[in-house]
């Protein structure tokens, strides 16, 4: 199984970035993971902002060709305890699934049509984070994930 998270926007911030790559490299040790950026758009202050997330739309849609799942990581998502998304990642592994692409869309979400092709939608919390912390938070929870499902000392219940 191959497992992308696909982003708009580089990371900035370099701790974010070296702990990302931290994770990254550990990931390595379990599935063959990509982290893909999608560049910002250029002038996005002279867009409305239904223009914007249309835009960030049509670069992602070039994007989801051969993705048996696309995720969106959303506010408005289902969400899971550590352990349950492990077994969700377990459930897509026998399940046959050859790639997962999670998606972090902008400052402002997805356009409708990304809402549309998307198989499922996962919130990591309540709480707002930025789109970098994300990024961070949603590698290291992938990586906690394959640790819970190889019995680990990584977790702890």
């Amino acid at each position: 199984m191959r497992i992308v998270l696909l982003v708009i926007g580089k990371t900035t911030n370099t701790y974010l970035q070296n702990l990302i790559t931290d994770y990254q490299n550990r990931l390595k040790h379990y599935v063959s993971f990509d982290l893909q950026v999608i560049p910002e758009l250029k002038n996005a202050k002279h867009l409305s902002i239904e223009m914007q997330k249309e835009k960030e739309g049509e670069c992602i849609l070039k994007q989801l060709e051969d993705a048996n799942d696309i995720i969106l990581l959303d506010e408005k998502g289902t969400q899971f305890s550590s352990v349950d998304f492990a077994q969700h990642i377990d459930k897509a592994q026998v399940n046959g699934k050859k790639k997962i692409l999670f998606v972090i869309g902008g400052p402002y979400g997805f356009s409708e049509q990304i809402y549309q092709k998307a198989t499922q939608k996962i919130s990591l919390s309540k709480m707002t984070f930025s789109h970098q912390m994300i990024r961070l938070i949603f590698v290291e929870q992938l990586y906690r994930a394959f640790t819970i499902l190889n019995n680990e000392p990584y977790h702890h219940e």
